[in-house]
């Protein structure tokens, strides 16, 4: 069976003379392609996936361990159910793909494989415990094995953070050629620099205009290789992991299709832009049709059940904040009035379908700064209706420091009890703000204004316009509960380390 799928490279020449030519044909040397494909794996992959492995044992070990020191369980029992409980862990998390090394160290797809594979493991033994009438086997099931999940899941945090560190210093990155326009290009180089953590670099370029060009032309800080017939040959000639086809003119499915074989074997992965406006996760699925797969994209959501859970979720988290966030607040106020004038500033703001509401902050700015804005217009940073000034003469010492960690947004907490605003959503818009919005900024009243957003973990004041507008629209299109969970957790990080901020 083996012999005959094998393919010797004469006969892969004879193929080549039946395909159509649509650009250039990378021949590989025999030995290496699409019928054996060569192994091409960053180096950094394989030891992160050897200490996640490791982790994950320790996790099975440790949590068996404890349950064992506890002194309720028999040890007649203790050891077959030890082992039992090893070998089908290990068994399940190979088996879901939670070693699978592209997905290590990035995204909620690792630890979803991993939650999975120990959903599994329990289940699987407490109806085995069922069926066998075990009923020593039941901590096993609901104690055992959840504790090693939990255990599991902090070990891999604690690689994640580890690998995300060495991603900020440069290390342990993806080679990327980028393909398409200069503009989707520059775009794509300057996101993926912004964000480090996910581990992509932009090394190289093919561009329309890459064969009219000198070796040394750069689009932004990246090299252009070569046009858009030679991805191919630049991306595996010039040791690339990734390939991401942007905007590129002219291309079809059927191009892209053909790029897909000339990558087939090579280890170089291909990333496409699907061109929808950024939208992803609950609102986008796949439907078969007679053998075509279709993308079908269901309405957004802005009411029922999902809204009514966002905001009982808003109220009780407001209200827990706060009980523990009181007595620190009430200390940020004296600090406040000892510089003279009032402890809050209520201003303004724009909120669900454009209603307005007076949202309230800690008074970071002298009394009378409102007053100032005209003078200082021609110092300002930010692009579009924004303000922002790095050193905004306005801001009192006290207010320095609220601003650079966000203590000053504490009680915004009062609005989201009093439901004008969520925990997570868009920036609240001043008027004047609004009243220049574009057709598509207008989408961002779709939704309650938030304490924090996509914006908030994604730079913050550091973002452009056009940037901030993107991240609104792309939350108003795709919010989910998870969604917010997500960036909360995000949020934690982003103020701690006062990042974009000021």
């Amino acid at each position: 069976m083996q012999k005959d799928l094998e393919v010797g490279h004469e006969d892969r020449l004879q193929i080549a003379r039946f395909l159509p030519d649509q650009g250039a044909t990378v021949v590989r040397p025999p030995g290496e392609g699409r019928w054996t494909a060569r192994c091409n794996t960053p180096t950094w992959q394989l030891p992160l996936r050897r200490q996640v492995i490791v982790s994950d044992l320790l996790a099975v070990v440790a949590a068996s361990t404890a349950y064992g020191l506890l002194g309720t369980a028999a040890m007649t029992a203790f050891v077959p159910f030890a082992v039992a409980i090893v070998l089908f862990t290990v068994f399940s998390l190979a088996a879901a793909g939670a070693w699978d090394p592209t997905v290590l160290g990035d995204g909620s797809v690792e630890y979803t494989r991993l939650l999975r594979a120990h959903l599994v493991v329990s289940a699987t033994i407490a109806m085995a415990c069922l069926a066998l009438q075990l009923p020593e086997g039941r901590p096993w099931a609901f104690g055992v094995v959840p504790l090693t999940g939990a255990f599991a899941a902090v070990g891999r945090v604690v690689l994640r953070k580890r690998l995300h560190k060495r991603r900020r210093a440069g290390e342990a990155m993806a080679r990327v050629l980028a393909v398409g326009t200069d503009e989707s290009v520059e775009s794509l180089a300057v996101r993926t620099a912004r964000a480090p953590h996910h581990g992509l670099k932009i090394a190289g370029a093919c561009t329309p205009h890459g064969d009219s060009l000198h070796s040394d032309c750069l689009v932004g800080d990246v090299p252009v290789l070569g046009d858009l017939d030679s991805v191919a040959a630049v991306a595996i000639g010039g040791a690339f992991d990734i390939v991401s086809v942007a905007q590129a003119p002219g291309w079809t499915t059927r191009r892209l299709q053909r790029l897909a074989w000339e990558l087939e074997g090579s280890g170089v992965e291909l990333l496409v832009d699907p061109g929808l406006m950024e939208l992803a996760g609950p609102r986008l699925h796949v439907a078969n049709i007679d053998g075509l797969p279709l993308l079908r994209l269901t309405q957004p959501s802005f009411a029922g059940w999902r809204r009514l859970l966002k905001s009982a979720l808003d109220r009780v988290a407001a209200t827990l904040i706060l009980l523990v966030a009181i007595p620190f607040m009430i200390g940020i106020a004296f600090a406040i009035k000892r510089d003279g004038g009032p402890v809050f500033f209520r201003q303004t703001r724009v909120g669900l379908n454009g209603r307005e509401f007076r949202m309230i902050k800690f008074r970071s700015m002298g009394v009378g700064s409102e007053d100032m804005l005209a003078s200082l217009e021609a110092e300002n940073e930010a692009a579009g209706p924004l303000f922002k000034m790095r050193e905004d003469p306005r801001a009192t010492p006290v207010g320095r420091i609220l601003r650079r960690y966000s203590l000053d947004e504490l009680p915004q907490l009062f609005n989201v009890f009093a439901g004008s605003m969520s925990l997570v959503g868009p920036r609240p818009p001043l008027p004047k703000e609004v009243a220049g919005y574009d057709q598509d900024a207008y989408r961002r009243l779709l939704v309650k204004p938030g304490m924090t957003g996509l914006w908030q973990v994604s730079g913050r004041s550091n973002l452009s316009w056009q940037d901030s507008v993107r991240l609104d629209l792309r939350y108003v299109e795709n919010w989910t509960i998870a969604l917010d969970v997500q960036i909360l957790i995000k949020t934690v990080r982003a103020v701690v380390a006062g990042d974009g901020a000021y």
